[in-house]
């Protein structure tokens, strides 16, 4: 099978829990610590070894494409006052071997229809999807959830969903997933069932921000329609796929921070910035003494 060198980010969304901040600049440009969460995401798929990152975009995003974009003025500025450091951390932001691809959705129809969206680019190959809001952490020495994923897939040739266990009252806000014992970190998917309310939901076991998946996914998608929120779920197109071919549930290892909603944001500023080597050891003499 293919290798997974592709990775999709769904960045069309309006990012209206982070109001007024996103009212003109894209939620995935808010920084945690020096990096803008899409940032965190693209190195994350560089470390799987992806190479084409295709972003689904929407109106308002044009900050997403500048960052990835050179920026003539500001490297001419650094080289001539000679702060080298800098303009290496700028020209390197992505590599050159990397292409960045930038597709409009039209209307904001849902994740699934973002998916669809990268279908001229995907063709018939594999693909990682990332969701920027998810950032992602792992320790030092370990691989980042998407190249354990890719690992995974390539071994396995399913398609993987990222999971992890949340309280039961969370249910709603989630893919849940019922699944069997498949090796030590994944399980296959039996079944998977868009935010069911928590009386209602199979597990407490959620699908995640990290997905790889085979191309079938994308006529699964187009034949689902409409579901939760009126809008096209990736979830009803993996519950499909499930017809046709194996899906597994992967428990990574690493740390998931939610930065789609407020205290997650805070968190992961709040961790990253205590593993972060310029600041760290000043951050937790303040948090430590702030009384």
């Amino acid at each position: 099978m293919t290798q997974v060198r592709k990775a999709v980010f769904p960045v069309a969304g309006m990012g209206t829990r982070f109001l007024p901040a996103t009212k003109a600049s894209p939620k995935e440009m808010m920084p945690v610590v020096d990096k803008p969460l899409i940032q965190y995401a693209v190195e994350e798929a560089l470390q799987a070894g992806i190479t084409e990152m295709v972003f689904i975009t929407g109106r308002s995003k044009r900050a997403i494409e500048d960052h990835f974009d050179k920026n003539a003025e500001l490297e001419f500025e650094l080289e001539a006052r000679g702060k080298k450091a800098m303009l290496d951390l700028v020209r390197n932001i992505v590599p050159s071997h990397v292409n960045c691809i930038y597709i409009r959705q039209m209307e904001p129809l849902g994740l699934g229809h973002a998916v669809l969206c990268a279908r001229p680019v995907v063709g018939n190959d594999p693909f990682a999807v990332l969701l920027a809001d998810d950032l992602m952490d792992t320790n030092k020495g370990v691989p980042s959830v998407t190249a354990q994923m890719v690992k995974v897939f390539e071994r396995e040739h399913a398609s993987i969903l990222a999971v992890q266990e949340v309280p039961r009252a969370e249910t709603k806000s989630y893919g849940i997933v019922s699944s069997s014992p498949w090796n030590a970190r994944s399980e296959r998917v039996n079944a998977i069932v868009e935010k069911p309310d928590p009386d209602k939901a199979p597990t407490t076991l959620a699908v995640v921000g990290r997905y790889v998946l085979t191309s079938q996914i994308f006529s699964h998608i187009e034949k689902t329609g409409k579901g939760a929120g009126g809008e096209i779920q990736l979830t009803d197109g993996i519950a499909s796929l499930l017809e046709d071919q194996p899906v597994l549930a992967y428990r990574f290892d690493g740390t998931r921070f939610d930065c789609g909603s407020k205290l997650g944001y805070l968190k992961a500023t709040v961790e990253l910035g205590l593993k972060h080597p310029e600041v760290a050891e000043g951050f937790a003499d303040y948090l430590k003494n702030r009384g």
